[in-house]
């Protein structure tokens, strides 16, 4: 072999060597780069989904605050909305109460209520009042009873009122206190069982 040839062989296999060093150094670059490259994807998936959990949960606590809040307006409109209906429910009962102390059968309910004050009396002294506004029903009253019936210095809406002084104690049948009970126990049932 020649000279040159031999120095072409050389060269061949340098070439060949160097293309080869070149190539595997290339192909261990570009794994490393791959690699990195995946690791980064990684972590910024990892990233982006930590950002979008908390984002996620920022919005939900904002929708729960903002449902929370709705829901309190709906509670206040609500109650405030019963009361009306309460208020003008009551008015409608006074307006009825009214009508019925107009009756023979208001009469009658006084007499059993005063009946019914004797009966826890017994043989204690009793002192009935009645409304200023029955002051026509004092003398039938106070005929069919022992006692003097007397009228009230102020106005309870009707019913009876009566006095055990010995013991201390008050009947009162008064048509204003039994509105104040009847609409302090009252409750609109609006059906179901998630209504409070």
């Amino acid at each position: 072999m020649t000279t040159d040839e031999k120095l072409q062989h050389f060269m061949d296999i340098c070439m060949e060597d160097a293309r080869a060093k070149s190539a595997r150094l290339y192909d261990e670059y570009a794994s490393a780069l791959e690699q990195t490259f995946e690791e980064h994807k990684k972590e910024a998936v990892r990233r982006l989904d930590m950002q979008l959990q908390g984002e996620s949960e920022k919005i939900g606590r904002e929708i729960n605050k903002k449902l929370a809040l709705a829901q309190i307006n709906i509670k206040r409109e609500m109650s405030r909305r019963q009361e009306e209906l309460k208020d003008m429910l009551f008015v409608e009962v006074r307006n009825l109460l009214a009508d019925f102390m107009g009756t023979a059968e208001y009469a009658r309910l006084l007499e059993r209520q005063i009946d019914e004050a004797h009966a826890v009396a017994g043989d204690k002294d009793l002192i009935i009042y009645i409304d200023p506004a029955d002051e026509s029903l004092l003398q039938t009253l106070s005929l069919q009873n022992r006692e003097a019936v007397k009228i009230s210095a102020y106005s309870f809406s009707g019913g009876m009122r009566a006095v055990i002084p010995d013991s201390h104690i008050l009947i009162d049948n008064s048509f204003e206190t039994k509105l104040e009970e009847a609409r302090r126990r009252f409750q609109f049932d609006l059906g179901g069982n998630g209504h409070e």
